[in-house]
């Protein structure tokens, strides 16, 4: 397939917020220092900073905790890969973190049988960036593996009526704000749908294998577009969970339970969710799932994604509520937030529940 975008230009990318509309204007990220991340691993035998602690386990991933600044997740997996010698796909982490900010993240780099190394490597890795950390793990770090994640935020040119800021920050420590997936997974403009909807969903590639063969081969080229392919399905997915939740927050029923809510974990607790589609649709029956198939009948193009992915349908909560959540008025125009999240939650989808946000140095609408 082309990997050329449709251009639709016609992809909502801004959906209703908790109060029906935003009291503040702000800029973010006005530089990386702005916008701090620290994961939160939780994982034992990692120290949160030095040497490997009593409790490390050893194995053959050499795990390291970076602090990095303007490079994004992806980029620095890569070159640990080449500094290794390893594949690129033996360098594991938690999850994708922001390129224009300062964030601290743990790599695992698969090194098996090389401790005596380790200094060496660690000498050369420090050259690039700041190692906090370091231990060994029997098990590569994956895909949601962390506990969650602490931001501190500062935002500038902070308009608005100080009070009002106040108490919605106070609100959202209590109800929560409606838990969208962020913008930046759906492509300038929507570049990501627009590129979904050219996908042959028979030709995806999710596992890395069909039919007992491995495809993709080291000379073929199809892994990237595999791996691009399931970029677009993701967009495509998160999107229409985006829209439900939409049409939840315009009626005002985001924060209860409909009739036929499926249950959300191994232990099938009962919150409001919403669909991320699969083959046969989704879960939620009666009332809820209704709403959701009617949503997502008025999509057809990306619905149809899913008739040949054989994925199963899974639910996301449709509150996403801050932990820990605190603020100080730096000025009168500037703010510093910080707060933790859970794996899957955005900071910025959170905060624009309240603030029109704008990035780069000057205000668009001025």
């Amino acid at each position: 397939m082309s990997d050329q975008p449709v251009n639709t230009g016609n992809w909502t990318l801004d959906w209703p917020t908790s109060r029906g509309g935003r009291i503040a204007r702000a800029q973010l990220k006005h530089m990386p220092e702005d916008f701090r991340v620290f994961e939160d691993l939780g994982l034992p035998g990692f120290p949160a900073e030095g040497p490997p602690g009593d409790d490390a386990t050893g194995g053959e991933h050499l795990c390291l905790l970076l602090e990095k600044t303007g490079d994004n997740t992806e980029y620095v997996a890569r070159q640990l890969a080449l500094l290794s010698g390893c594949r690129h796909f033996d360098v594991g982490f938690c999850g994708l973190k922001d390129r224009h900010a300062v964030t601290r993240q743990w790599f695992s780099i698969y090194r098996p049988g090389m401790e005596l190394d380790d200094d060496a490597f660690i000498a050369q890795v420090v050259e690039r960036w700041p190692v906090l950390a370091w231990t060994r793990s029997a098990r590569k770090l994956r895909r949601g593996d962390h506990r969650g994640n602490h931001f501190e935020i500062t935002l500038r040119r902070v308009t608005g009526t100080t009070n009002d800021i106040d108490e919605a920050l106070s609100e959202l420590t209590v109800s929560g704000a409606p838990n969208y997936f962020g913008p930046q997974r759906f492509g300038h403009g929507g570049a990501n749908l627009d590129r979904a909807l050219t996908i042959d969903p028979s030709k995806l590639n999710r596992g890395g294998r069909k039919g007992g063969k491995k495809r993709g081969g080291r000379h073929s080229g199809s892994g990237s577009q595999d791996s691009k392919n399931v970029l677009y399905f993701s967009a495509a997915r998160s999107w229409l969970f985006n829209e439900v939740l939409g049409r939840r927050v315009e009626a005002g029923n985001w924060r209860q339970l409909l009739d036929g809510e499926p249950g959300l974990g191994p232990d099938l607790e009962l919150v409001p969710t919403g669909p991320l589609w699969g083959d046969g649709g989704t879960e939620a029956v009666s009332e809820q799932g209704a709403l959701e198939r009617e949503v997502v009948a008025g999509n057809p193009g990306l619905e149809g994604l899913f008739s040949a992915t054989r994925m199963k349908p899974e639910r996301r909560p449709l509150i996403a509520r801050p932990e820990q959540l605190r603020w100080q008025w730096l000025a009168e125009d500037m703010l510093r937030i910080g707060f933790w999240l859970a794996p899957g939650q955005y900071a910025t989808t959170i905060l624009a529940d309240i603030f029109e946000l704008y990035e780069g140095a000057k205000d668009p609408d001025q």
